[in-house]
């Protein structure tokens, strides 16, 4: 008995010495090597990316996506002396500013994450459609990152795959080199993502492939492929259930003033059941975790109200009002340009469209705050008029477009507690509603500019003119049509809701515009080697494999 016991206790003692035994299993614990084996799983990074992306377009400020419209044709700075709102431009454009190191250290993040889950998906357990969904959805976010980096930047690093160590030897690629990889992943996006009627309620928000159409057309315009931007957005605006609102609709359609462009911007419209003007709208949920909103502190959501909307507050303790047209809780940083509350108008009431244009109409523009349309006004008998005569602006009084705030909408949540009448706590600033990326209105005015393009402006101002006819404004003739005119109805019908930085500069004309149309920038030092960013400092410096090289114009160029 004792040697058997001796016997099983040597077996035991030689087979635990297996070298099997000692490997780890850690079947509950994610690592960088089964993190990515599941439907669920690439979802989840999947996710990631709209955030990446929402995190640049549309949220905190430390994330700089007032850099889309400060310093361009539209608005100045209400508050100069630095370079944050594009100031100083000679510092706020240096490499080592935070303008362009934010944007491109946002752009590279979603590219990488999007490397990895292309990459990583081949060898998952995914089905072949689930593979698609993801995949689609990936390429596409890595290819909208490379056309806004080719656009700000020019040509930069190609980075197409997952980088699983240091690398510092990354060089430039052509500008040309980069949009075939744009119209590479976005045609394929275009050919896989699903269509607009196929995307669940409970998924708005989803990239469909309408919205890839789209951005390919821009990337086959800044090829000069005329002729296949034209087929790209012909596939959107042609698509059964895309149409410009005509009618009155959703939450808010009953009240007065009002009308279809107004109903646009109202709260909880965006998402509405009958908008078939949306193509792209970015989620906000109020107060929910992960939803973008917060009501108790000033930093969530997307300030648009907070920038463009005037600083009008009254006492006492400087309260601002609430929900009406007085702008919410605006802070009057981005005053609107004389260009954009007067030119593109026909700058006074002497001009037709001045009255005729519903997208010029007060409560869409407002330029009187009287007892009618603010009750905190009429409180205290109070009427102003903002003056259409070019003059220097003050951050109280300037007319603004009604889209950046929710008037008589703003979440209780930002009420003050007191007696206070119609005022919003120090936290409110925050525009209250889901945003548009993109409206068929948009595609519309970027198949009329490829129609130009093309050498075919009869056809290119009935595009125009359908979006025109929508707002009551007066029809354009095909002889009027020109890139000018384009930007010109762009700015009446997208104003700051658009990215105008991109729109400028992917047509190279930024400089030219803000010379003609921002005073205060050409005050500021504008530059014509501005219509590129320079490639941030850090870069630059821990690129010590190779030579990055700056951009003309900058420190350290050529």
């Amino acid at each position: 008995m004792k040697k058997t016991f001796i016997f099983i206790a040597l077996v035991s003692l030689l087979f635990s010495c297996n070298e099997d035994f000692l490997d780890e299993k850690t079947p509950d614990i994610f690592t960088s090597a089964n993190a990515y084996t599941t439907y669920i799983d690439f979802r989840s990074s999947v996710n990631n990316l709209y955030f990446l992306f929402r995190r640049q377009h549309f949220s905190r400020d430390e994330n700089r996506p007032f850099d889309f419209i400060y310093g361009t044709d539209l608005i100045f700075d209400g508050e100069p002396g630095g370079s944050n709102r594009h100031g100083n431009m000679e510092q706020a454009y240096r490499p080592a500013s935070s303008i362009p190191t934010v944007h491109w250290n946002l752009l590279y993040k979603t590219i990488a994450e999007a490397n990895t889950i292309i990459d990583r998906a081949a060898n998952s357990e995914m089905t072949e459609e689930e593979t698609k969904d993801i995949v689609s959805q990936a390429r596409f976010f890595r290819g909208i990152s490379y056309k806004t980096l080719v656009t700000l930047y020019g040509g930069v690093p190609l980075v197409l795959n997952e980088v699983g160590e240091p690398k510092v030897d990354f060089q430039r690629a052509t500008k040309e080199a980069v949009l075939e990889q744009i119209v590479e992943d976005l045609g394929f996006a275009s050919e896989n993502l699903p269509g607009i009627a196929d995307i669940e309620e409970n998924e708005k928000g989803h990239v469909t492939n309408l919205i890839a159409y789209h951005y390919l057309a821009e990337a086959y315009l800044m090829q000069g492929r005329n002729g296949d931007a034209i087929a790209a957005t012909s596939k959107v605006i042609e698509d059964p259930k895309t149409a410009l609102m005509t009618s009155r609709f959703g939450t808010r359609s009953n009240d007065t003033p009002g009308d279809v462009f107004w109903d646009l911007f109202r709260k909880g419209n965006q998402n509405h059941q009958n908008n078939t003007e949306a193509l792209w709208v970015i989620q906000f949920e109020i107060d929910v975790p992960g939803g973008g909103l917060e009501t108790g502190r000033r930093g969530g959501g997307y300030a648009l109200e907070r920038h463009i909307a005037p600083l009008l507050r009254f006492s006492p303790f400087n309260s601002w009002p609430v929900g009406d047209y007085t702008g919410g809780r605006g802070i009057g940083w981005g005053i609107t340009t004389t260009y954009y509350s007067n030119t593109i108008w026909g700058d006074d009431a002497s001009n037709p469209d001045w009255n005729n244009d519903i997208r010029n109409a007060n409560h869409n523009f407002v330029r009187v705050y009287n007892q009618s349309n603010s009750e905190a006004l009429k409180a205290r008998n109070i009427t102003v008029e903002f003056s259409t005569e070019e003059r220097p602006r003050r951050r109280e009084f300037y007319a603004y477009p009604s889209k950046v705030t929710t008037p008589y909408n703003h979440p209780e949540g930002n009420y003050r507690t007191s007696s206070i009448p119609f005022a919003l706590t120090s936290n409110a600033g925050m525009t209250y509603t889901d945003q548009y990326m993109l409206r068929l209105a948009e595609t519309y005015l970027l198949r009329a500019e490829a129609y130009l393009a093309n050498n075919q402006p009869d056809l290119a101002v009935i595009d125009i003119n359908t979006v025109r006819s929508r707002s009551n404004a007066s029809l354009a003739t095909a002889s009027e049509i020109d890139i000018d005119y384009i930007l010109d109805e762009r700015a009446r019908e997208l104003g700051v809701e658009e990215k105008r930085r991109l729109t400028l500069m992917r047509l190279d004309v930024i400089y030219d515009r803000v010379m003609r149309y921002n005073p205060f920038y050409v005050e500021q030092g504008m530059k014509p080697h501005f219509n590129l960013w320079p490639i941030p400092a850090d870069e630059i410096e821990g690129n010590r494999g190779t030579v990055l090289t700056q951009n003309p114009g900058y420190p350290g160029a050529e």
